[in-house]
């Protein structure tokens, strides 16, 4: 008996241990502006995003050995989101018309449009594949259609039958996420494989969009609820898994790690203010928490958004810092 006891007693310190993550918080600073913001990391913990510079444009950013380094595009506003092993980069910059792009070694590709002059690009796999966005001529002013880039070639991967679509993740087996309009008029989270274009329903309301994808083909995004009361983050594993909120009816997924076991996203919490406050979550043990109240509570930070997660649990989002919005990186203590 005495045994037994004892087991309980160090499983459940060990379980403890599990929920009091706690997180170190660092400021990825800015190229001489006032703010920051960071969308993707890579397992070399390679950092990603846009920063405003001191003469107020935005542009692209690489963060590596501690320092903030601008990727040089020639506009006043480009942003990097995404990075694979390799430390290819994808993204897109404004010129006049939005241009996606991949950014390999200093060199930058464009990835051309479906036929209209924009498109953006939102995540690169490890054979240097992008997914994103690009305009179609289709009625008065066009539609946006989701699309694959391989080989420099971009493919339009359609719609769920309605006038738009979009990617936002593909990973090594050219799976790629995002949502799609169906003729209805809403939209639903798709997962595109096998040269088809898969409708992933919902979590019982009317609408759901897919963010990520890893190569276990695990999926994270968001889903209506029945009467789209609520929205919440799914994880979807063949099937869907709500993982909650933080008490105030929303949560969106975002990210996620290469076995599905951590999700990172934003969740609504209650506010004073008129707005709609975001406070960023982690989510794993099949627990979702405010990851305010995982870090130092003097830090001064509030971090509003978790966009990337990888393999060593470093997370990377955005937040507010001295009053000035910025990319913030979380290190596991």
């Amino acid at each position: 008996m005495e045994k037994l006891i004892w087991f309980f007693l160090a499983a459940l310190i060990l379980n403890t241990r599990a929920l009091a993550q706690s997180y170190s918080v660092n400021d990825l600073g800015t190229l001489g502006g006032s703010a920051s913001q960071a969308y993707a990391i890579n397992n070399g913990s390679l950092i990603v995003g846009s920063s405003v510079t001191a003469d107020g444009s935005s542009r692209a950013f690489l963060f590596s050995n501690g320092s903030m380094t601008d990727l040089g595009i020639r506009s006043s506003l480009s942003v990097a989101t995404a990075i694979n092993a390799s430390n290819q980069i994808a993204g897109y910059y404004y010129n006049g018309d939005y241009n996606g792009f991949v950014w390999t070694k200093g060199k930058l590709r464009d990835l051309g449009n479906l036929g209209l002059k924009y498109s953006v690009a939102y995540a690169i796999n490890g054979l240097g594949h992008a997914c994103g966005s690009s305009k179609v001529k289709e009625g008065l002013y066009g539609a946006e259609h989701a699309f694959l880039w391989t080989g420099g070639k971009m493919t339009d991967l359609g719609t769920l039958g309605g006038k738009d679509s979009s990617a936002r993740g593909v990973n090594n087996g050219d799976q790629v996420v995002g949502y799609a309009y169906l003729a209805s008029g809403t939209f639903h989270a798709f997962l595109r494989t096998g040269g088809t274009m898969v409708d992933l329903g919902t979590l019982g309301g009317d609408y759901s969009y897919a963010y990520a994808i890893n190569d276990a083909s695990q999926i994270v995004g968001a889903a209506a609820l029945p009467a789209n009361t609520r929205t919440h983050a799914f994880l979807w594993n063949g099937s869907f898994q709500d993982l909650g909120d933080l008490g105030y009816n929303v949560s969106e997924g975002l990210a996620l790690n290469s076995t599905g076991t951590v999700v990172v996203g934003r969740a609504t919490v209650p506010s004073n203010s008129s707005y709609t406050l975001y406070h960023a979550f982690v989510w794993s043990g099949g627990v979702m928490r405010d990851l305010n109240g995982l870090i130092p509570a003097t830090s001064g930070w509030t971090l509003n958004e978790a966009t990337g997660v990888n393999s060593a649990g470093v997370i990377v989002g955005n937040g507010t810092f001295g009053g000035q919005s910025r990319a913030f990186r979380l290190t596991p203590r």
